[in-house]
């Protein structure tokens, strides 16, 4: 996927996130994470993006053994570092109430940008 692309998908897939943690099929997890709205959405993308290039190269390399031990498993746990970074950089209007939160919407948005990838390496 091209740059801009995968920023605008990733700030889409933010949108949808918070929108499912504003509602009430969160359960407990309601108001968990926070996006106040599309700018800011678009800011967090492209903040990540800037650190997922800079930052997270430099941060695989320092866990490569621990990654290794938990065969690539620690590297979800690097993509919501990567999350927490972001949420620090771009401040209160792009908030996780928890880590384990920012672990649900790393998951949620690796598969989803797997799914994504794959349909647009297949058109």
């Amino acid at each position: 996927m091209r740059f801009w692309t995968r920023i605008l998908v990733n700030a889409l897939i933010f949108l949808a996130l918070a929108g499912f943690f504003q509602s009430s099929l969160a359960g407990s997890y309601q108001h968990a994470f926070y996006v106040s709205g599309v700018g800011i959405a678009l800011l967090a993308s492209l903040v990540l993006a800037v650190l997922n290039a800079v930052v997270k190269p430099i941060l695989f390399v320092l866990s490569l053994p621990i990654t290794i031990l938990t065969l690539g498993l620690f590297s979800v746990v690097l993509n919501a570092i990567m999350l927490e970074l972001t949420a620090w950089f771009v401040g209160s209007n792009f908030a996780f109430a928890s880590f384990g939160v920012t672990l649900i919407v790393a998951i949620v948005m690796s598969l989803f940008n797997a799914i994504i990838s794959d349909h647009f390496a297949r058109g």
